[in-house]
């Protein structure tokens, strides 16, 4: 099933995705088990979904799998495409267009996004939510979190000057540790009337990747593909090259994943 709706401007940052749909679908990490675990527990049988920029399917396979009848809206029309294509299934109906405008039915059981609802306006993360829910539906965002660890063995502290170089360096607060992660969608729904106490559960979820693979994970990412195409070329092949004198051709990238619930208490 699926149906187009309005589409983001072409200068829309969040499209630059569609120049990785292959990168993303291949190396871009999936969610631990027990995440759905714990979603699905405080869930119905068999609930309506509406999933927040599902791009190739990463957890969307896991709401289907687990008896999910999912509505995904996703802005990027070929990003819509592989997911259609990945996951065949009378219970997934893809919608393209921008979750902020787009219409969507009342009465959802769950409004639901892995790594993707950081893209969505902070007012946009409450409002539609609350538009969209039944009351005492739940909201459920996944973030994956990279924190500062020794599993990295001192990785991207050390490659910062590689990224630097071609304006790519981290910028902001340093990483945090795995005991102090914090979600920012906890604090805007605490924040909002509208919905119960938020709940953070999360978990360690380290990926580790050969050089070759880790340059596709940059290429997935939307700073990587905005850069001019020189300058991503030679940053790709410093990191290479870098990645295999200095760290055996291997990196680790220390990784939590949260899961941030609350109820929709009022409308």
């Amino acid at each position: 099933m699926g149906q187009d709706d309005c589409v983001g401007q072409p200068n829309d940052i969040r499209l630059s995705f569609e120049n990785a749909v292959e990168f993303y679908d291949e190396v871009r990490p999936s969610y631990p088990p027990e995440l759905f675990e714990e979603l699905f527990g405080l869930l119905p049988p068999e609930p309506q979904i509406v999933e927040v920029g599902p791009g190739t399917g990463k957890a969307t396979r896991d709401l289907l799998a687990r008896g999910a009848s999912v509505h995904a809206v996703e802005i990027g029309p070929a990003m819509a495409a592989r997911l259609r294509s990945n996951l065949p299934s009378d219970r997934l109906q893809v919608t393209v267009g921008d979750f902020e405008t787009i219409n969507i039915d009342s009465g959802a059981d769950a409004v639901f996004s892995a790594t993707a609802y950081h893209w969505i306006s902070p007012t946009s993360q409450a409002d539609r939510p609350a538009a969209i829910l039944r009351l005492g539906g739940l909201v459920a965002i996944a973030d994956l979190i990279q924190v500062d660890s020794p599993d990295d063995l001192g990785f991207f502290a050390s490659a910062q000057p590689i990224y630097e170089r071609y304006g790519q360096g981290h910028s902001g607060p340093p990483a945090a540790t795995r005991d102090a992660v914090d979600p920012p969608i906890r604090a805007l729904l605490e924040a909002d009337m509208r919905f119960g106490p938020a709940a953070v559960r999360q978990w360690d979820w380290n990926q580790t990747y050969t050089a070759s693979e880790y340059l596709k994970l940059m290429l997935s990412y939307s700073a990587t593909q905005m850069m001019d195409e020189p300058d991503r070329l030679s940053l790709l092949a410093d990191m290479e090259a870098f990645i295999r004198a200095e760290f055996g051709g291997h990196v680790t990238r220390p990784l939590v994943v949260t899961l941030t619930t609350a109820l929709l208490t009022r409308h």
